[in-house]
């Protein structure tokens, strides 16, 4: 690898600065203004609690200029769906109408259950812009409750496929594509109302738009264009100050079903002067399954990379894209064939972002995190409410634990980097569900140890209350942990353990196959991987591993074994004993290190026999 640096280029907008950045600044707060109508107004728990959703503002031209801060993997969709837009409908687009899409082959979508909403927004008869609004939906139809079936092995049997139709035409709602998706779901009156939470936004939000562009009147298209072409010069800046060279990261996940084969992920990024390539070559080629990776989420996660190494400051707009370039080669994971079953790709998703961290920690030593949970898990419960024929569905999504960065241990509770979603309060879960959390926190010697600590996995117990329900499983990190950096230890292993009622355990896969009945009194115990440690663990300061077995986050077996810290009968530290233990464990084999940590977390989550027997 040959890297070579270049000094920093001050870059400034043309013309007005104040006005350009009063209206960057303008346009981004309509962005959140949609996200929080629709927070504010949605129905369902998964978009109320989990935020699984996205705003954007486009110009005229359907290019985005803006986005809501939510969630960073549909950074790459707004602007394909757009294309797809304008090129069919063009000059047809007209005041009044209100497109509906979700097709991820044919109209730049993510995958069936992401329904978008655009509003084209128009000022005395003149097109200025369009506001759209991403929504992932309860339950479109498809194999399984949730619409997520892992064993699906072709987009048609994923539910309902939506390409762009007019939802609305000249103000006249079109109530036959309203009937036809209520019709396809099993949950439609949260379809529905999530449905209205996003028409609500793009309408509210576009009455500021029309109002903005009336401010600044005929000068508001060349702001626009200048506001893309400041957006390129800097993220151009940027790129110029990373060193020349090719960078590779790999990465890999755990497969489909029990014993499912491991699929790699392979990136080369190549920085050229002031432009980005990221070619993923070398990745697995497409299953026959459900975590398969349409382009347009392939796109999202090269900008969601880019936009996290680069920093904050530069406009979320289409020239921020103008710079980068990408190969996925068809029939790959990230880049399917069309109609693969897509509806679980999420999971593919994290793992680019981790394969591209993993790159550009090369490129950027000390910048990025090790390796972290991997992404929420999806679980997805369903059956009727009892002496009812009214079904009750949730997908809950599992997060958030970060690996260790250079100077500080990893987040904890906080959604990984690449999702911007929130854990669901177990109180509104519990209120409408016939399930009770049993245990929602940390699990103890789960963050992987290192001279600063990977971030505890979340821990979560599900008791079925109800008579018959059904489960489906997305998860991963179990066979290939996340990953550290610089002699730090990887991460501990999921686990998703069903407690039968009448007292038998089952270790279950990583991706289930297919739907796992559920009982009365079952009780389904997942536990996310833990982030991956930085550095070595006998270089952490040992008063503050004594502060990580005050805080509950190691045991004193942990603490001498991982950490090579000894305490004696008091509670105190042997400093003696200490040294010579940090001394043995320093001249032992890598590998024995790990399985020893490993070993106690495991000890820890009673799953020994388990993991040997499951996995």
């Amino acid at each position: 690898m040959s890297l070579t640096a270049r000094s920093e280029i001050v870059t400034q907008p043309q013309g007005d600065p104040v006005t350009l950045e009063i209206l960057k600044n303008a346009l981004e707060s309509l962005a959140d203004e949609m996200a929080l109508i629709i927070l504010r107004s949605a129905y369902s728990p998964i978009v109320r609690d989990s935020m699984d959703y996205s705003t954007a503002i486009c110009d005229h031209k359907g290019r985005i200029i803006a986005q809501g801060l939510t969630n960073p993997i549909h950074l790459g969709s707004f602007p394909r769906i757009m294309q797809a837009l304008t090129e069919r409908f063009g000059s047809t687009i007209a005041e009044g109408d209100g497109f509906l899409v979700n097709d991820p082959y044919d109209a730049g979508g993510m995958h069936l259950p992401d329904i978008f909403f655009i509003r084209p927004i128009h000022l005395d008869g003149v097109l200025v812009g369009f506001t759209s609004a991403l929504v992932h939906h309860t339950d479109i139809g498809g194999m399984a409750p949730g619409s997520m079936a892992l064993n699906a092995e072709e987009l048609f049997q994923e539910g309902l496929r939506i390409p762009i139709v007019r939802l609305y035409e000249a103000g006249r709602e079109n109530r036959a594509v309203f009937d036809l998706l209520k019709a396809n779901s099993r949950m439609p009156e949260e379809v529905m109302g999530d449905l209205r939470a996003q028409i609500s936004a793009c309408d509210t939000v576009g009455r500021s738009l029309k109002g903005l562009a009336a401010k600044h009147g005929a000068a508001f298209p060349a702001l626009i264009e200048e506001l893309h072409d400041y957006s390129e010069r800097l993220v151009r800046q940027r790129i110029e100050n990373m060193p020349d060279g090719v960078v590779t990261g790999e990465d890999f996940i755990d497969g489909l079903g029990a014993d499912g084969a491991p699929i790699r992920f392979a990136v080369a990024i190549t920085v050229s002067g002031s432009e980005i390539g990221f070619d993923w070559s070398g990745t697995s080629d497409q299953v026959a399954g459900a975590i398969n990776c349409p382009i347009t989420t392939t796109w999202s996660l090269a900008y969601a990379a880019l936009r996290t190494v680069l920093g904050p400051g530069i406009p979320n707009c289409e020239g921020y894209m103008r710079p980068v370039t990408m190969t996925a080669p068809l029939g790959s994971i990230v880049n399917p064939r069309p109609y693969a079953a897509c509806a679980a790709r999420g999971v593919i998703a994290y793992r680019m972002l981790d394969t591209c961290f993993s790159a550009f920690g090369k490129l950027m030593p000390g910048l990025v995190p090790a390796g972290g949970e991997g992404g929420p898990t999806a679980v997805t419960f369903s059956g009727y409410h009892a002496g009812t024929h009214a079904r009750w569905l949730v997908t809950d999504g599992i997060l958030g634990s970060w690996g260790a960065r250079a100077a500080h241990d990893g987040v904890e509770g906080i959604s990984n980097p690449g999702a911007n979603l929130s854990n669901q309060p177990i109180e509104l879960m519990e209120a409408r569900l016939p399930l009770r959390i049993r245990e929602y926190g940390y699990a103890a010697n789960s963050g992987g140890a290192g001279r600063t600590r990977g971030g505890a996995a979340m821990i979560r117990s599900y008791v079925i209350e109800s008579e018959d329900a059904a489960m489906t499983l997305r998860s991963d990190r179990r066979r290939y942990l996340p990953l550290p950096i610089e002699d730090g230890m990887p991460g501990s292993p999921s686990l998703t353990i069903l407690e039968h009622a009448d007292g038998r355990r089952a270790l279950l896969a990583t991706m289930k196959m297919g739907e796992q009945p559920l009982k009365r009194g079952d009780v389904v115990v997942h536990i996310a991987a833990g982030g991956a440690g930085y550095g070595d663990p006998l270089e952490r300061p040992v008063e503050t591993v004594l502060r990580d077995i005050e805080d509950g986050h190691i045991d004193n077996a942990f603490a001498r074994d991982v950490y090579g810290v000894v305490l004696d009968a008091s509670g105190l530290v042997d400093v003696d004993a200490t040294g010579l233990q940090r001394r043995e464990l320093a001249e032992m084999e890598r590998q024995q290190r790990i399985a020893l940590q490993q070993g106690h977390f495991l000890e820890a989550m009673n799953a020994t026999e388990l993991l040997k027997i499951g996995n």
